[in-house]
């Protein structure tokens, strides 16, 4: 008998597809009372093709940190804001690739109360946020660089119409 020869195997590079790396953010839609309806901190970012995008802030959770106390923290840092968890608002994937690898990352959004600090761009460790603002809820659609941000929004509108409605 002849030895068998295996087939040819590429890398998984070679053949065209990248290794998939998960990861998880936490973030949130902070209100304030506004003189119509509610005002949400965005932050304005450039995203890694030089193009400025407006988007509620998140991060990346820190050490053993839950993803409710992720998001307090990153609303903190990128926007100056202190918040306090109202609710939860559901989580978000989208799919994007950098140059070795391609990225599913899950976004688990809260909706929170504004309970102190100022708007600052300066506590962000990582100097991703290039401006902050906060913007009139019903002006984020026009705002908002992102489809899926804009759907968060809406449902946090949602929540605060029921819970409005049933007081």
């Amino acid at each position: 008998m002849g030895a068998r020869r295996l087939p040819n195997r590429q890398s998984s590079r070679q053949q065209g597809s990248l290794p998939t790396v998960e990861e998880v953010s936490a973030g949130g839609v902070i209100i304030r009372p506004a003189a119509t309806g509610f005002d949400v901190a965005i932050i304005a970012r450039y995203n890694r093709g030089g193009r400025l995008e407006w988007c509620l802030p998140k991060g990346h959770p820190e050490g053993v940190e839950t993803h409710e106390q992720a998001a307090l923290r990153e609303v903190a840092e990128e926007t100056g804001v202190e918040g306090a968890i109202l609710t939860s608002l559901g989580s978000i994937e989208y799919w994007f690739t950098v140059p070795t690898h391609r990225v599913h990352k899950t976004v688990h959004h809260y909706l929170m109360e504004a309970v102190g600090g100022e708007l600052s761009i300066e506590n962000d460790p990582d100097h991703e946020a290039v401006d902050v603002a906060w913007v009139n809820m019903d002006d984020l659609d026009r705002t908002l660089s992102f489809p899926n941000e804009r759907r968060i929004v809406a449902l946090a509108r949602q929540v605060i119409d029921e819970t409005v409605q049933s007081s």
